[in-house]
């Protein structure tokens, strides 16, 4: 019993003090300014495998403590600069992640789109392409004005087409063009024949408009000497304004090491204003020749409509008509994309331009869609050697008799 009384009489002693002791705490607090009191612990963790963030940018992690914590003089960074930190990191993040995301498909339009569609020009231009410049070679006797810019159309064509499979086999197989001889010749080629196509289309309609006109041959355009004036001026032309570039596609290739081939709205000129020469090269070598090609087939129409009422509507010359007016609508349906987007294209890769990333990818593919489309020229050329060539078709298909049945007498047993 005197053990119990003992017990209870030091627990109540505790419990006396114990009260004594808060109470003392409790004035003390009142006393005391106030203070903010943080509910847990924040200590420094290092994080070595995040070893990509900057150092002031540490981690802090939180853990239950039941004390204030002491004031750590050696965290700089406060809570409210790490939440920045952590959204600055977010947001470059996501940045990164957009960027991936807009590069990821360019390979697949350019394996493919650009590998299959070039493969698919190449088989059918090219065949329709050499059998125009043999047919003129051996089946026409006497050549005029028209077989002579006809017959330099389907050479251009034929020239352009030949580069084609070297193209689609490195887009299909994800290849750099390895050799600067090559790349500078292929583009060289490919521009040559972009602007002396639709310059050739040009005097064709010409040469319709003044056959109308003068019936008889007696203008002295359409003598053949001067057609083939014409005609070497025209590829005169046509180099001296794809000359410019040869520079450029040096300048870039010096760049790259010699390593890198890029088509002309990616190249990048010190000494040469790209995307001025490019507005230039749209100006003399589109938009001046498509508006000739309007000019022609509103001439001829005008002339039609003139000597349909004079001849009571006896002879119908409606033939010209349809071959300019399609020229010039072939020419402004496959031009006018392409040098739109190449233009847009090489505004956008300055750096005043202000583009964000995923917005010059998405020219870029729209660029790359209206590539092979310009190009789709060389392909339907070959239609129009059959309706304005005089005398072509009928000569070129009696060879072609001529040649099937010598072979099937050759072919029959003696």
């Amino acid at each position: 019993m005197s053990f119990l009384r003992r017990v209870s009489g030091l627990s109540l002693r505790d419990r006396v003090r114990s009260s004594d002791i808060h109470k003392q705490e409790a004035r003390s607090r009142a006393a005391a300014p106030p203070r903010r009191e943080e509910p847990v612990e924040v200590v420094r963790a290092s994080h070595k495998d995040a070893s990509w963030m900057p150092p002031c940018e540490e981690v802090f992690q939180a853990r239950p403590s039941g004390r204030i914590p002491r004031a750590d003089p050696d965290r700089d960074c406060t809570c409210s600069r790490l939440h920045s930190v952590f959204t600055l990191t977010a947001t470059t993040t996501n940045s990164y992640s957009m960027a991936f995301n807009c590069t990821t498909r360019n390979y697949i339009l350019e394996t493919y789109y650009l590998s299959p569609f070039y493969a698919i020009e190449f088989g059918i231009g090219f065949p329709g392409n050499l059998l125009a410049v043999l047919g003129y070679i051996f089946c026409l006797p006497a050549w005029q004005s028209c077989n002579i810019y006809l017959f330099n159309l389907a050479v251009s064509d034929l020239i352009f087409l030949c580069t084609l499979p070297r193209l689609s086999y490195l887009y299909a197989y994800d290849q750099p063009e390895t050799s600067p001889y090559a790349c500078v010749i292929n583009r060289y080629v490919l521009h040559v024949n972009l602007y002396s196509s639709i310059l050739f289309m040009v005097w064709l309609s010409m040469d319709r408009f003044l056959l109308i006109k003068h019936p008889v041959r007696n203008h002295y355009l359409l003598r053949p000497r001067t057609a083939l004036i014409v005609t070497g001026v025209s590829w005169l032309v046509v180099n001296v304004e794809v000359a410019p570039m040869i520079a450029l596609m040096v300048h870039d290739l010096q760049i790259g090491n010699w390593s890198r081939c890029r088509d002309f709205a990616s190249l990048k000129g010190d000494n040469i204003n790209t995307l001025a020469y490019s507005l230039g090269l749209t100006m003399t070598g589109y938009i001046l020749p498509l508006f000739a090609l309007c000019a022609f087939s509103y001439q001829i129409a005008h002339l039609l409509r003139v000597q349909e009422r004079a001849l009571q509507h006896r002879t119908s010359f409606k033939r010209p008509l349809r071959v300019a007016t399609s020229a010039a609508v072939m020419f402004l349906i496959l031009y006018t994309p392409y040098h739109v987007l190449r233009n847009v294209r090489i505004a956008s890769q300055p750096p005043w331009s202000s583009t964000e990333l995923c917005t010059k990818m998405y020219i870029e593919r729209l660029y790359i869609l209206t590539r092979p489309l310009a190009f789709l020229h060389s392909v339907i050329n070959p239609v129009f050697y059959f309706l304005m060539g005089d005398k072509f078709r009928e000569l070129l298909l009696a060879k072609i008799r001529k040649l099937v049945r010598k072979t099937e007498r050759q072919s029959e047993p003696a």
